[in-house]
């Protein structure tokens, strides 16, 4: 089992910046990847970013350029620097460790963070 314990949600004004962090506890040995997906209201969940274990990372379009995952190992914390926010960020963000065990990933998650964006 791992657990998954999220900060740093709250409310910005559009061109704010917060930063949320995700700190992880348990069977870490076997995680995979670690990442951030959010959902606003009406939709489907969706992927922000991910690290890859050995460093890789992904980000969806929307946040290229803006939003900045990483983490420390030696917290097991990863974290999503998040600037230049917009009035469509706004949602529940979610932090997210994978692991594979025999190859079949298993997923793990936050109790998730309020992020909203407004003037």
């Amino acid at each position: 089992q791992v657990q998954l314990v999220e900060s740093g949600g709250g409310l910005v004004q559009p061109g704010g910046s917060l930063r949320l962090s995700c700190a992880a506890s348990g069977s870490i040995f076997s995680i995979n990847s670690m990442g951030w997906y959010r959902q606003a209201p009406g939709n489907q969940r969706e992927l922000v970013a991910n690290i890859i274990s050995g460093g890789k990372t992904n980000y969806a379009d929307s946040v290229k350029g803006r939003f900045t995952i990483s983490r420390d190992n030696a917290k097991n914390t990863v974290y999503l620097q998040m600037n230049s926010l917009k009035p469509e960020d706004t949602a529940v963000y979610y932090c997210n460790a994978r692991r594979l065990v025999f190859g079949t990933p298993i997923d793990y998650w936050g109790q998730g963070t309020q992020v909203t964006v407004s003037s």
